[in-house]
């Protein structure tokens, strides 16, 4: 597979858009983009799992909590 290819860049409503070749396709459906100079770089968004699944492997909090948290005042609301 070659590393280097020329493809036609063209407009997708007020974005400039290019097609990604089938030999340069990327896992799933997000990339991340950067520019560095005259090049734009994208790269594959890896996928980390999901914010529930990362709780679940988390020791459980302490109860007591050192420090005191005031209620705010309540606020006057116009119904």
């Amino acid at each position: 597979m070659d590393n280097e290819r020329q493809v036609r860049v063209f407009k997708n409503g007020r974005n400039r858009a290019v097609r990604i070749p089938v030999e340069f396709e990327f896992p799933g459906d997000a990339v991340m983009m950067r520019k560095e100079g005259d090049r734009i770089i994208m790269e594959p968004v890896k996928k980390t799992g999901n914010l529930i699944e990362w709780l679940r492997t988390q020791e459980p909090l302490a109860e007591d909590f050192d420090f005191d948290i005031a209620e705010p005042p309540p606020r006057d609301v116009d119904l």
